[in-house]
């Protein structure tokens, strides 16, 4: 179908940012003309001096978003447009030269003596950014001097070069060949088809997969393994160089989170490694495998359960889901559905998958390819989920406080994915789909929480050895990774030679100290959907209090006031007994006899 044979019903209002091309053509010509900030540098010593360059900085960086939210979604609409690509590159170098020209700010303000730093705040007029100020002072003692500081930043093209040499060695040197279906038809092993492969119920072919997947991974390991270590080693030297006291802490210190909310989390999983066994065990008896591995770990247990309902049903099925979140969100929800917000179609040349978007003083949007599946309905829970939290931020914060961080950037999508599934479980009668919501639940516990886990250990183990001066090999790399493996999944699995070199084709381990946001923001939705559920009206207005602090302080303490407080045991105990107690559903549903 091609995106003119769309109703417009179905299409976002992409001229609720610029009404045509022209318009945007203009705005970037206006824009162009105020990235100007060579005549700001010296002058952050004073308080006005501080204040002309934020405002002159919020202004473009308003244009610039805008500039380049059109033009991305202009391309998204349609990839085969290379008008949209070009602009969409426009925007997107503009927007490289203006962070260039404001990049002297923070070591410029981080060289003033903490008194005038600390007389800052006291401003009236710089209230918008104290917590900006605040972040400055906590991390000016890292801070070194200009001339250090120079040096440090001239290596920037350097200390990423590792992560690019992984990306060319996972999407552009390495090749898995083709691989023969169950129908005879030869097809090309990529990240895609093997992912698509491993979720589906051919066993032989997962299993052939599996181990042709992992051999073009094994056959490059000693290369993989120096580039690793070469990241790993970039991590201690910038963590000592600042005087950090690791790695670890240098990455949660820029985030603004506590080093004892990296450990609870550990702690957490591993006291619920027992449930998370007992879950592998029934998937295997579920399966009905005597031998359980590595590669079955993804099929389905539960086939033909599919919620199969036009997009106007499932929005009204969302709507029911997230009703205990009150009618003030539930109405946004509405006019998000009917006033151009979202694009629904899967159309000729659009991009493909799901997400939310949105800048400053504009309503948020959302990218779908609707299909009738029970997946596709979450999605639409999922992404409201960011939009709403966007919407929220925007509409309660100034523009220098209202963008909220990545380590709670998964929170409120997830609040909604688990609000929905509570919902369809309580109203549910067929005990097929009741068995496939139950274990939809468990395998997003299993690969958002435990497995984000288990990689954010490999990650702490193979930086602590690096800081004792111990080498990185693929030999001793891959030894640590099979023993978290076996340590996660238990016994009830066959522990397949391949999977000890698993860690070899994660990219995130090159953005260190990432993946343990994907846990720790599960955790928090779980934590937060259930006292909603428990305590109705006082949660929901301690929730939206949340979803309305952008980035005003630490995340960790952004997510108390939904009642979180990751810093303690709590909330990481709610989300594991939430696992157990699905997991102790399913188990009982499926010791049922089946109906005659």
């Amino acid at each position: 179908m091609e995106r003119k044979d769309v109703a417009a019903t179905y299409k976002w209002k992409i001229e609720d940012i610029y009404p045509n091309d022209d318009a945007w053509e203009s705005a970037y010509a206006d824009a162009e003309k105020t990235i100007d900030f060579e005549k700001f540098v010296g002058t952050l010593g004073t308080a006005a001096g501080l204040r002309a360059f934020f405002a002159a900085q919020e202004s473009t960086g308003k244009k610039l978003e805008r500039l380049y939210l059109y033009a991305h979604m202009k391309h998204d609409e349609d990839t085969r447009i290379a008008k949209y690509t070009a602009m969409q590159s426009r925007a997107m170098a503009l927007y490289v030269r203006f962070s260039s020209e404001c990049s002297f700010a923070e070591p410029e303000l981080s060289a003033l003596d903490e008194g005038v730093l600390k007389s800052y705040l006291q401003e009236e007029s710089l209230k918008d950014y104290d917590y900006f100020l605040r972040s400055l002072l906590r991390n000016k003692k890292y801070v070194l001097s200009a001339a250090e500081e120079k040096l440090l930043a001239a290596g920037g093209e350097v200390y990423a070069q590792f992560q690019n040499i992984f990306s060319m060695i996972d999407n552009a040197d390495l090749s898995f060949g083709e691989i023969e279906d169950g129908a005879g038809n030869k097809i090309a092993l990529t990240h895609g088809t093997y992912g698509v492969i491993l979720h589906g119920t051919d066993r032989e072919l997962r299993k052939r997969a599996f181990a042709q997947y992992y051999a073009g991974y094994i056959s490059l390991q000693n290369t993989i393994a120096a580039t690793y270590f070469g990241n790993v080693k970039k991590d201690v030297f910038l963590s000592q160089a600042r005087g950090y006291s690791s790695c670890l802490q240098r990455a949660l210190s820029g985030e603004d989170v506590a080093e004892v909310v990296y450990s609870n989390l550990i702690d957490a999983v591993h006291g619920s490694l027992p449930t998370m066994h007992r879950y592998i065990a029934l998937r295997g008896k579920l399966l009905g495998l005597s031998e359980q591995h590595m590669y079955d770990i993804y099929a389905p247990l539960v086939a033909d359960a599919e919620l199969k309902m036009p997009y106007e049903e499932a929005c009204k099925l969302v709507l029911e889901g997230l009703s205990p979140l009150g009618e003030e969100y539930c109405g946004l929800l509405r006019k998000g559905f009917s006033e151009g917000w979202v694009d629904v179609c899967e159309t000729a040349g659009k991009r493909s998958g799901a997400y939310s978007t949105g800048i400053f003083g504009l309503h948020p949007y959302v990218l779908l390819n609707y299909q009738q599946t029970t997946h596709d309905i979450f999605t639409i829970a999922h992404e409201m989920g960011h939009s709403l939290h966007t919407y929220y931020s925007n509409a309660n914060q100034p523009y220098a406080k209202a963008d909220y961080r990545i380590f709670v950037a998964e929170v409120a999508s997830t609040v909604n994915e688990v609000l929905l599934l509570r919902c369809l479980l309580a109203k549910t009668q067929d005990p097929a789909m009741k068995k496939y919501l139950l274990n939809y639940f468990l395998d997003m516990v299993r690969t958002t929480l435990h497995r984000q886990t288990m990689f954010a250990e490999f990650e702490a183990i193979a930086h602590a050895k690096a800081e004792n001066g111990e080498p990185l090999t693929s030999e001793n790399l891959s030894g640590i990774y099979l023993e978290l493996n076996k340590q996660y999944y238990g016994d009830a699995i066959v522990h397949d030679e391949e999977i000890a070199h698993e860690w070899s084709r994660i990219p995130h381990f090159y953005t260190s100290f990432y993946v343990y946001k994907y846990s720790t923001g599960i955790v928090s939705a779980i934590s937060i959907a259930e006292r909603i559920l428990r305590e109705g009206e006082s949660a929901v207005k301690d929730y939206k209090a949340f979803l309305s602090s952008g980035g005003s302080d630490s995340p960790v303490e952004l997510l108390k006031l939904a009642g979180v407080d990751l810093t303690k045991k709590d909330a990481f105990d709610a989300a594991m007994r939430a696992f157990d107690d699905a997991l102790t559903q399913l188990e009982e549903l499926t010791a049922q006899p089946p109906r005659s």
